[in-house]
């Protein structure tokens, strides 16, 4: 069933994208106007700012050590009342996550250039 809805989609999409559509050069004088992309340099620039701004919190606030400690009480309570959720898959959904978010990122680059 999957595989007929996406030939169906594929062909309608196709056949829609060899049409075209007469505009009168509306849309060259619409892309003319937009302002150049000199938004690409300042979310990267941003970008940088703000890690940049939490590594320094980070380490002003000394996060290694604030980690360890709660991954220790973390660590302690599950011993002494059992866990309902496994520690080494909330890590792994954690990780998962944070890989999750960096593709993201680096795909959403990709898309402004």
């Amino acid at each position: 069933m999957d595989e007929q809805n996406e030939k169906l989609l594929q062909q309608f999409f196709s056949e829609a994208a060899q049409q075209t559509i007469e505009d009168n050069g509306f849309t060259e004088r619409v892309m003319n106007q937009l302002p150049p992309m000199r938004v690409k340099r300042f979310t990267r620039i941003w970008t940088a700012c703000c890690i940049l701004i939490a590594a320094i919190l980070f380490t002003l606030f000394h996060g290694w050590e604030l980690l360890l400690v709660q991954m220790e009480v973390f660590m302690r309570t599950t011993i002494a009342e059992p866990p309902q959720i496994n520690p080494v898959m909330a890590v792994f959904v954690l990780i998962s996550l944070m890989m999750i978010g960096v593709y993201e990122v680096l795909n959403y680059e990709r898309v402004i250039r």
